[in-house]
């Protein structure tokens, strides 16, 4: 396993992170666990949850249960921000990136993850009702407290990526030193703001769904149905998988066969190469697939290699 620093820190994770969004729901107890172990074998060390995985705390609950007696082994990673007044919020879950909800939320998510501290705490997606002044500086008091060790965000836009930063130079606030958004090599849209503003910043990005909901596994091929257990089959992805993106698939499978490079280490390797990339997101609901993707970020693709990808996928052109 390859380490990388998130951003401008000094926080070191492995190229490979694990999702933990199936942990509580898709996943049990045993099974949770069996992928936890499977991932710190492999030197994975980057885990990523959230308030709302699994359910109401859920993946918090199994994650903080398969971490026992070696927490010190990973990066822990949460996020805030998703939560309702019935959940325990009240009034604060109106506005869910201040410092209301925030002081509320951490709470829970130490109890439920069974630790003192977090390493990355996360606001999940932008709240509009709240300034980011203040979402800063309730994050800044839990850094100060020993509670959390560094912020970092999800689902921002390029310019409110640069936004929270000169507001946190311009207070004195930490600032927050990660963005997880969606990326893939099939869905390069955050490659024209974010990325660019996330390097100018010095933020670390974290890409979620790098598979493409399973597209870059090559499990689903032009001219196939798609497999009954597979989340391309969701109602709530209809329409996601179209001729063009099985296409770009064909391609990257047979441009790989000349490479002797699988289409997952494609997605994961040739991801990870990708500039202001830190560590790539995979979730796994077995230890075979946690291997996998650990193996697949091993790949590292030559200067010549990455031309070749992005002839295939093209990133998306800067606007005029």
């Amino acid at each position: 396993m390859r380490y990388r620093t998130l951003g401008d820190s000094g926080l070191l994770v492995s190229v490979v992170g694990l999702g933990c969004n199936n942990f509580g729901g898709r996943l049990d107890a045993a099974r949770t666990r069996a992928v936890v172990d499977a991932a710190i074998d492999e030197g994975i060390t980057l885990l990523d949850t959230a308030e709302t995985y699994g359910g109401d705390g859920a993946s918090e609950l199994a994650l903080g249960e398969a971490l026992a007696g070696r927490r010190d082994q990973v990066v822990l990673a949460t996020k805030f921000g998703h939560q309702s007044a019935d959940m325990g919020y009240g009034l604060a879950a109106g506005a869910k990136g201040s410092r209301s909800y925030i002081k509320i939320a951490v709470e829970k998510s130490l109890t439920r993850l069974k630790t003192d501290y977090i390493d990355l705490y996360q606001l999940h997606t932008p709240d509009p009702l709240t300034p980011i002044d203040e979402t800063l500086a309730a994050l800044d008091d839990l850094v100060t407290e020993g509670k959390v060790r560094y912020i970092g965000h999800s689902n921002l836009a390029g310019w409110q990526i640069a936004d929270a930063a000169h507001t946190a130079l311009g207070s004195g606030r930490v600032p927050f030193i990660s963005a997880q958004n969606h990326w893939s090599l099939l869905e390069r849209a955050a490659e024209r703001e974010v990325v660019p503003a996330a390097l100018r910043f010095g933020v670390g990005l974290l890409p979620f769904f790098p598979l493409a909901n399973g597209l870059l596994t090559g499990k689903v091929r032009k001219g196939q149905d798609i497999p009954g257990d597979s989340r391309l089959a969701e109602p709530r992805r209809a329409g996601y998988v179209t001729d063009a993106k099985l296409d770009k698939v064909e391609a990257l499978i047979a441009w790989g066969a000349d490479q002797d490079a699988s289409i997952l280490e494609i997605a994961i390797g040739g991801l990870a190469a990708q500039p202001g990339c830190s560590s790539v997101i995979a979730g796994a609901t077995s230890p075979d697939q946690v291997k996998a993707n650990a193996a697949a970020g091993r790949w590292e693709p030559t200067p010549t290699q990455l031309e070749a990808i992005n002839k295939i996928v093209p990133p998306p052109t800067p606007d005029r």
